[in-house]
């Protein structure tokens, strides 16, 4: 039999929940809300209960608001919401926020077990869902990176974070390793509650189910690690800290795409050993594309190029006097994308709406899309042609 979690439960009501579960019950005071990890580190606490129960102690939008932070995340434990409320719009309003079961604070037995059991059923079918994302062979562990800073990494790993998330192919999280000055959230319009130290400390580092509840969510399903809000905050985060965290989000999301900061610091030579792909970027500069091709000799020698590379040239305009068959001859590479400069790109830069959050036709956004479709499971044949280069603009 399942375990239950109950919170904020009378002593009578829980005694039947132990009844129905023989015994298996563990039980806290609405307090344990407030403790670290809140709600989330009380079910790891419990082992995983298949049935948490929030109860009349919990004031009701608080309930309601941690059902829904406990469906988005996938938690595998069924919310049930025990109330003395009389609203008639209750069960309708806990519905529509993820709790999947609601009873009276003077149940009879026959409730109880009745909401254990389905609960318990529900949970088991959730954990098996879990487990066969968790186990995709399409893992992809995606680092963005450039020499130099303000060539738009940003935009683009935002971009490609939300293009994956809209793909519907796989669960996809964006990591903002810039851990003095990123600034992925401002990118996507989020204000977090949490950021990147808050996800490296405590249970969050340790335990996945914690660590999902320090995520930040977009309106695309993209999960999002928010950069630090200080520089101070942001150089404590170790190089080993980073690692831990990555290891953990390959494990339960397809696509871990990670935005650096420019250059080759520990923080990215440490993501890079964990990368699937890289997607090396430059500006249509001479400084730029030679750093570009310094980056991709360093990180030769040291082993550390993933077998899946992508060179993408940002900002491609013919008024600059750069050719790009000049810049693939520095680099001794062909260019596998190729973005014209653009007048929307400040635009959706200064309103925190990426390009890919909508269909857009601008050319930018077009070819975005043909660097989304490189790590796709089945890319359309027609991305590989004239598009696959997206050279359009760039003459």
């Amino acid at each position: 039999m399942s375990t239950v979690l109950t919170i904020g439960v009378g002593a009578e009501l829980v005694q039947r929940f132990a009844a129905a579960c023989d015994g298996d019950v563990v039980a806290f005071g609405v307090e344990a809300l407030d403790a670290d990890g809140g709600l989330f580190a009380r079910v790891v606490e419990a082992g995983s209960p298949g049935v948490t129960v929030l109860g009349p102690d919990v004031p009701e939008e608080r309930a309601l608001a941690l059902a829904t932070r406990a469906d988005v995340l996938a938690t595998p434990t069924c919310i049930v919401l025990a109330t003395n409320s009389t609203d008639p719009d209750l069960w309708m309003r806990a519905m529509h926020a993820g709790v999947r079961d609601l009873l009276t604070a003077d149940a009879h037995q026959d409730h109880v077990d009745g909401v254990v059991a389905r609960g318990a059923e529900w949970a088991a079918a959730r954990r098996d869902a879990l487990r066969e994302t968790s186990g995709d062979r399409g893992h992809r562990t995606i680092v963005v990176g450039s020499a130099k800073g303000g060539v738009g990494k940003t935009t683009v790993s935002t971009n490609l974070a939300v293009g994956l998330a809209r793909s519907g192919v796989g669960s996809t999280v964006l990591v903002d390793l810039d851990v003095q000055f990123g600034d992925v959230a401002s990118a996507l319009g989020l204000l977090p509650e949490y950021t990147l130290p808050d996800t490296v400390h405590g249970a969050a580092s340790t335990d996945p189910l914690v660590l999902k509840s320090f995520l930040s969510r977009h309106e695309s399903g993209l999960y999002v690690v928010a950069g630090s809000d200080s520089p101070a905050a942001g150089d404590a985060v170790t190089a080993e800290q980073v690692a831990r965290l990555v290891d953990t989000l390959a494990q339960e999301f397809r696509y871990v795409v990670v935005d650096t900061a420019p250059g080759l610091s520990d923080h990215t030579l440490t993501v890079l050993e964990r990368a699937t792909d890289l997607v090396l970027m430059s500006s249509m500069d001479v400084p730029g594309v030679r750093g570009m091709r310094k980056e991709l000799d360093v990180l030769t020698e040291l082993h550390l190029v993933p077998r899946n590379r992508h060179l993408l040239l940002n900002g491609a305009d013919s008024a600059g006097g750069l050719a790009l068959a000049d810049i693939e001859a520095t680099l001794g590479a062909p260019l596998d994308v190729v973005l014209p400069r653009s007048t929307t790109v400040p635009l959706s830069t200064n309103t925190g709406v990426p390009m890919l959050s909508a269909d857009n036709r601008d050319q930018v956004a077009r070819g975005l899309q043909t660097l989304v479709s490189r790590f796709l499971p089945e890319p359309e044949s027609a991305r590989k042609g004239v598009f696959g280069r997206l050279r359009a603009g760039a003459r």
